[in-house]
């Protein structure tokens, strides 16, 4: 298994496996099937409503002895509705609650974009908050005091852009060890790669194997699927290995960790095997080139009329 090696010495699987979908009454079940295949990344989210089923499954691996706390590194967010600093290190606590943990290994901020305390989705204009009166900084601030309790050991932010990114970065005194993005050979986002690898960030994919399970209120018509593009396929057969471990050896060999989900033990285990999988140099070179800035979740359910936020706003 790679890792990748983090300011402070955390030192994170290159692989985990993504709970985003995963339904209340088989993701503790997932969760512990993963553990007993190796898997000790497990990215979460309170907003996934399926936090407190993990938490239960991990307490019972660390005390049938399956697995220690210091082998896992569990990834969880801060949702748009705890923005403003003072509500950050409560959001945080009662995430860990759930979790049954003392500490997180990193801690996002979930989406740049910010809405009025209690709201899960806005149903109304009102129900946001203007990037003016809930701005990153400060959100960031609440971060790193998060940091300073022994809450969690690093922070980073999810889907943000690199001017986002950068604006954190000029303020922060803790710096952002990871940026999570949709990422996948249609939307392959080089130039936030690249940036974040010169700022000494990790990428970390979301989405690598074209999330085709989630809420078809997310998809547009029509849509490509990266699982069943040809040239994906004929790598696949080229190396007698599914498309999904195609796309995950591509996100790993590229230089991002990767997080998918799959809730099917088998799908389990042919996805962490797939971080062994090497791929050669003319196999890279033909998933590079089916990069087209396709965003199959484009954030446009934060920009109805009268919301503050806008396409441009998010992704420019």
């Amino acid at each position: 298994m790679k890792f990748f090696e983090l300011a402070g010495g955390g030192r994170m699987p290159a692989l985990g496996l993504g709970t985003w979908k995963s339904a209340p009454g088989e993701v503790g079940t997932v969760v512990r099937e993963a553990l007993d295949v190796g898997y000790r990344h497990i990215d979460c989210a309170p907003i996934y409503l399926n936090q407190a089923e993990i938490g239960q499954a991990l307490s019972d691996a660390l005390g049938a002895g399956d697995v220690q706390r210091d082998e896992l590194w569990i990834t969880s967010k801060l949702w748009c509705s705890d923005h403003a600093r003072d509500a950050v290190v409560p959001a945080l606590k009662r995430t860990l609650a759930d979790l049954r943990l003392d500490y997180l290994d990193l801690f996002l901020i979930h989406w740049p974009v910010a809405f009025r305390s209690g709201i899960d989705f806005p149903e109304t204009p009102e129900d946001f908050i203007c990037p003016e009166d809930a701005p990153l900084t400060e959100t960031w601030a609440g971060m790193e005091e998060a940091v300073e309790m022994g809450l969690c050991r690093h922070i980073g932010v999810s889907n943000f852009s690199s001017t986002k990114l950068g604006a954190v970065m000029s303020r922060a005194s803790v710096a952002p060890a990871i940026n999570q993005v949709e990422c996948h050979p249609y939307l392959a986002q080089v130039d936030l790669l690249h940036y974040c690898q010169d700022h000494g960030v990790v990428l970390t994919a979301y989405s690598p194997l074209g999330s085709g399970d989630r809420a078809a209120a997310f998809k547009k018509d029509d849509e490509p699927v990266p699982l069943q593009d040809p040239r994906v396929l004929s790598v696949a057969k080229k190396h007698n290995v599914t498309p999904g471990q195609v796309l995950i050896a591509w996100a790993i060999e590229r230089g991002t960790s990767v997080i998918p989900k799959s809730s099917d033990p088998k799908r389990l285990r042919q996805n962490f095997a797939a971080a062994e999988l090497k791929l050669e140099e003319e196999d890279m070179a033909l998933i590079d080139a089916l990069d087209r800035g396709y965003r199959l979740i484009d954030g446009s359910f934060w920009c109805p009329k009268g919301s503050p936020y806008t396409l441009e706003w998010l992704w420019g």
